[in-house]
């Protein structure tokens, strides 16, 4: 695991600066502490940074090709790399290091771009090929690895693994995207169809860019989709055999290191599949690692605990207390773009206990959205059914009014919460989902912004291209589409995102099996009802696993990295609480309504409402912006 950064110039003549890419390394050195390397040319100069985990002695970057026509600057893993160097010696290429980036070399020379769905991993690299003067830059399927692209007044193209990087360039400006506050405030983070700055945008995972001397540089191009478009055939059992094939070798594929291995260890269902994985692959302990809450409603340890002893892993655990809030700024610094995904805060205290054990950690990330784990898509698949009752107009008549008149009633219990269900089914499944998804919907946003942001942000929604990408999905149903856009678009933009900042903070190389793509891609073929299950998502995951795991951990209800921010909001971030919006970089923007976020700050101190997510929105947009104007 790694971190890079380059300048391509348009101008092929241009001299390249390489203490201008050493300053772009300098400024995220977490990503890298066992090297660091600048490879400059006349038009363009590569820079990376290395955190040794295969082959350590060898595969030094920026590396060259053997007949040194070809540079590669590489983040990331590539677990097929061995079978693909079989394949390529057959062919006449020669290796003179035992790792997967050379590999990436001699499929790029063997197979031009066709080489991308060769290679099983995730990445993120920048290859430049000399004799055709062309930069490849390239990210993996799912998008478990970040890259950052700007082009300057000159047509130049600057790019890095972090944006911090990238803002170590004099000739990438600071200006926030209003389209993007519109983003943050919809989602809580900033999707990757944009970035918080003017001029900044991410390479799409699943694309590639090929950029040439003498052109405008090239934009993205998909070379990976999933699609929902077919069914499987087959007996539940039959498919619950395959799904375990498909589990048992996207884990122990991941298992290759030449350094310390472990795995993260919540008791959920999904990690502890990849542990009881790793424990029949290894004949050592797997490592494992838990973090618990000082909060025992907000602990899942105990299952964690059971896990570790029934397969006999050397397990570490550790609390983190509700006084934690003091690492916020640590954690707004970690992800440059405001991002406020509470359970970071957890996530990271995972990454640091791991560091002190492992270099690579297993995570189970991806299968509430490969295989229907959440509870959303339960409800909007459900909620489906409905709608196909009765025509839209009616129900967005019927159930706009009933939605309207029904009172919010947060505080009952959950049958009687059901103003948000008779909004949904108001809606089409696209809109719908999209608003299930919001963190503050667009009627709340709408409260809060001036009329000159809404004046800057026009016609403008956040929930539009999520609306667009789920009608365009290759899919049948409505969870198909709500599926893919957890893939497309949740996944990336705040699982992964999360992810990757908080193990690179550590330098602790996080691996996702469960996003094997061959996983994903038979996963979105299997028919609904092996999904969910009347009220239970990730029904055939269960099953597959039904005698490996215990029943209570199997079926229990999902609760996730939880973080008690609505605590600390009215308790040690009171006053915090109380000056969002009335004092500095929001209240100067001028694109939000004092008065009303000054309700919410009072709404959720006095205990009337639980406003603490857009409060939390807020803090950590105003925190982030305070970094990303510095000077």
């Amino acid at each position: 695991m790694c971190g890079i950064a380059g300048i391509f110039h348009v101008d092929a003549a241009t001299p390249a600066d390489g203490a201008l890419v050493a300053a772009m390394l300098a400024a995220a050195p977490h990503r890298g502490p066992d090297g660091r390397g600048v490879w400059t040319v006349p038009g363009i100069a590569l820079g990376h940074l290395r955190l040794s985990i295969i082959d350590l002695a060898g595969s030094l970057q920026p590396m060259a090709s053997t007949d040194g026509s070809v540079m590669l600057v590489f983040n990331g893993e590539i677990y097929n790399f061995r079978e693909l160097r079989h394949e390529l010696q057959a062919t006449g290429a020669q290796f003179h290091t035992d790792g997967d980036s050379e590999v990436i070399i001699a499929a790029w020379q063997r197979w031009g771009v066709e080489c991308l769905p060769r290679l099983h991993g995730m990445f993120a690299f920048a290859l430049y090929d000399l004799r055709a003067r062309t930069l490849l830059l390239a990210r993996d399927r799912l998008g478990v690895k970040p890259l950052f692209t700007a082009t300057l007044g000159d047509g130049s193209l600057v790019f890095g693994s972090e944006l911090k990087q990238l803002l170590a360039h004099p000739g990438v400006g600071r200006t926030i995207d209003p389209l993007a506050v519109e983003d943050f405030m919809a989602w809580g983070y900033v999707p990757d169809t944009r970035s918080i700055l003017r001029g900044v945008d991410k390479l799409p995972a699943g694309h590639y860019r090929l950029l040439r001397h003498g052109h405008a540089p090239a934009g993205p191009v998909q070379w990976w989709d999933v699609s929902f478009a077919d069914r499987s055939a087959g007996s539940d059992a039959a498919l619950a055999d395959e799904l375990h094939h498909h589990l048992q070798q996207a884990v122990t594929s991941r298992m290759a290191a030449d350094v310390p291995l472990g795995a993260f260890l919540s008791g959920g269902v999904d990690s502890s599949t990849v542990v009881a994985m790793m424990a029949g692959a290894s004949s050592d302990p797997v490592k494992t690692c838990s973090i618990g809450f000082d909060v025992a409603a907000l602990d899942e340890t105990a299952y964690a605990d059971r896990i570790a002893a029934q397969f006999h892993t050397e397990h570490y655990r550790r609390t983190v207390g509700v006084d934690d809030f003091a690492a916020i700024d640590t954690l707004v610094a970690m992800f440059d773009e405001p991002f406020a995904d509470a359970s970071a805060l957890a996530t990271w205290r995972v990454c640091q206990l791991a560091r002190e054990h492992v270099t690579v950690a297993l995570s189970g990330d991806g299968a509430d959205e490969a295989l229907a784990g959440y509870r959303r898509l339960a409800f909007h698949h459900n909620e489906d059914r409905a709608r196909a009752l009765l025509p839209q107009g009616l129900r967005r008549g019927l159930f706009g009014a009933l939605g309207t008149a029904y009172p919010a009633l947060g505080w009952a219990p959950r049958p009687l919460r059901a103003k948000s269900t008779l909004q949904s089914l108001a809606l089409d499944s696209e809109e719908a989902y999209a608003r299930t998804l919001s963190v503050t919907r667009a009627e709340a946003r709408d409260a809060l912004y001036t009329s000159e942001f809404k004046r800057l942000r026009g016609d403008y929604r956040a929930e539009t291209p999520l609306v667009a990408l789920m009608r365009a999905a290759p899919a049948r149903s409505g969870l198909d589409r709500a599926q893919y856009a957890d893939l497309k678009w949740y996944l990336p933009g705040d699982i992964l995102t999360k992810v990757d900042r908080t193990s690179m903070a550590v330098s602790l190389e996080a691996r996702e099996p469960l996003l094997d793509h061959r996983l994903i891609e038979f996963a979105a073929r299997l028919p609904e009802d092996v999904r969910v299950r009347g009220t239970t998502g990730k029904w055939l995951m269960k099953q597959a696993m039904r005698g490996q795991l215990p029943d209570d951990v199997l079926f229990r209800p999902k609760m996730g990295f939880v973080t008690p921010i609505a605590a600390w909001l009215r308790g040690p971030l009171a006053d915090a609480t109380r000056g969002i919006g009335q004092r500095g970089l929001l209240a100067d923007s001028g694109w939000f309504a004092p008065d009303r976020i000054a309700a919410l700050a009072d709404d959720h101190l006095s205990g009337r409402a639980d406003t603490s997510r857009t409060l939390w929105q807020l803090l950590m947009l105003e925190k982030s912006l305070a970094r990303l104007t510095e000077t």
